[in-house]
């Protein structure tokens, strides 16, 4: 058997903009996704909106007893930004009452709350003012930021900043997959830089605020494997890492953005606006650990006739398509497991080995209703994908990683932004026609053996 250490945390994640529902009820304002939605309806996958997701907003305390069920001991999920403060100035008070009974319930059944800041749901009111491109956005956030651990702080010990702050950069202003659906190189690393000075910002309200807990950040990480060992795929390898792992993760925990990038953004003219401060500030305020959130290898090979200056990442790396890949249809992403193992030990050998977890990991399934079995989705896909990511995983930690946690994406079937509901990733089905039922699939039931023998 796969022994994990003791005091593992099993759990899965999720977010408010995916679950909670109410999106325009109870004191919240409008986020991006909101207002996308109301004007751009059609983008959505069968016009499925923000307004019910999952509907936790009511069902919290049901799936929290469910959480029991299959033995988790954590969930991970974040707190709306425009529910918690509609207007970023005044306090609402339905929100933090929510949250308290929300993250209380977690506490009184043995779950331990882990709770994110930003997961992609920036207020109206903030984009109307330029969103992160606007440097006033890092104030903004960081007020956010203490008002939470004010409000919340008693009751959450383990924070995270940011939920892959790379794709709401990459989404909205670099592929158009997110609004506002910019596509501009230079205004995505702006983005970038404001989304690190306000990661930098909440960790010092954080430390400020004299709270006990532990503050972090959550990270996908898609480590680059090159075509070759020729120097022009390994060059494509390095500007990948660096732009997609170590522009968030080297600030985060070693305080300090990588002069190989500072570089490769000015031979580009991609710098960013800077003051002076920001490089202490991000110095002063590191994390104490980080979660990493694992789907897939980025496969890289050199670009044939690149534009100089870059005009977008794929003029510094290419895609290349590996013919021994093991694919998702319904995503269209490689599934790599041993990419988990070579992450556990990128953190030991190049981060200090500090404190990390896997935040997210999970398996998207399109027309699940296809392996109903006698009432229960047969999803032994879903159960195969974790056991070998697992294998990878303990493997590493057998190597020395600092690893304390696994967590699945997701507990309940969510909403996937413009998805929508396509795509299903849940230990529990939802039923979106019939008041949204909640009902266990094989998954959440292997889950249940896997965290009552701490492996398997």
């Amino acid at each position: 058997m796969i022994k994990f250490p003791d005091n593992f945390l099993w759990g899965a994640a999720a977010s408010a903009p995916q679950t909670e529902g109410h999106s325009l009820l109870n004191g919240k304002s409008e986020t991006t996704w909101d207002k996308w939605f109301e004007e751009k309806p059609e983008l959505f996958n069968q016009g499925q909106g923000p307004q019910n997701t999952s509907n936790v907003y009511e069902m919290y305390h049901e799936d929290i007893l469910n959480m029991v069920n299959i033995g988790m001991n954590s969930y991970r999920t974040s707190i709306s930004w425009a529910r918690l403060l509609p207007d970023g100035t005044h306090l609402n008070q339905e929100a933090v009452e929510f949250y308290r009974s929300y993250f209380q319930d977690m506490l009184n059944e043995g779950i331990e709350p882990i709770i994110n800041l930003f997961h992609f749901d920036m207020p109206w009111w903030l984009m109307e003012k330029g969103g992160w491109e606007n440097r006033q956005s890092v104030d903004a956030f960081a007020y956010y930021a203490q008002i939470a651990f004010e409000q919340f702080g008693d009751l959450v010990h383990k924070w995270t900043t940011f939920n892959e702050p790379m794709v709401h950069i990459e989404s909205g202003y670099l592929y158009g997959y997110h609004y506002p659906a910019i596509v501009d190189f230079k205004k995505a690393v702006q983005v970038g830089y404001h989304t690190l000075l306000a990661h930098v910002s909440a960790v010092k309200a954080f430390r400020d605020s004299y709270n006990d807990g532990k503050i972090g950040i959550i990270l996908n990480v898609s480590p680059a494997y090159s075509k070759s060992n020729q120097a022009g795929d390994l060059q494509a390898k390095t500007y990948s890492d660096l732009l997609s792992v170590k522009s968030f993760l080297d600030p985060a925990v070693k305080g300090t953005i990588p002069e190989k990038l500072i570089k490769l953004l000015t031979d580009n003219e991609l710098s960013p606006k800077v003051e002076s401060g920001d490089r202490q500030l991000i110095n002063d305020n590191r994390v104490d650990f980080v979660g990493i959130n694992y789907y897939q290898p980025r496969r890289v090979q050199a670009p044939i006739n690149p534009n100089k200056p870059a005009k977008m990442p794929e003029d510094l790396f290419a895609n290349y398509d590996w013919p021994d890949k093991k694919i998702n249809p319904y995503r269209g992403w490689e599934i790599y497991p041993e990419a988990l193992y070579d992450i556990a030990l990128m953190m030991r050998d190049e981060y200090g080995n500090i404190p990390w977890y896997v935040s997210e990991n999970g398996m998207g399934v399109a027309d699940e209703e296809r392996f109903m079995d006698d009432g229960m989705i047969d999803d032994q896909y879903r159960i195969d994908f974790i056991k070998e990511h697992l294998e990878q995983l303990h493997k590493g930690i057998a190597a020395g990683s600092n690893c304390f946690g696994y967590h699945m994406w997701t507990f309940v079937d969510c909403w996937s932004w413009l998805n929508g509901y396509r795509n299903r990733y849940g230990f529990y089905r939802v039923d979106l026609n019939d008041h949204f039922q909640r009902s266990v699939k094989k998954s959440g039931l292997w889950f249940k053996e896997l965290t009552r023998n701490n492996g398997f």
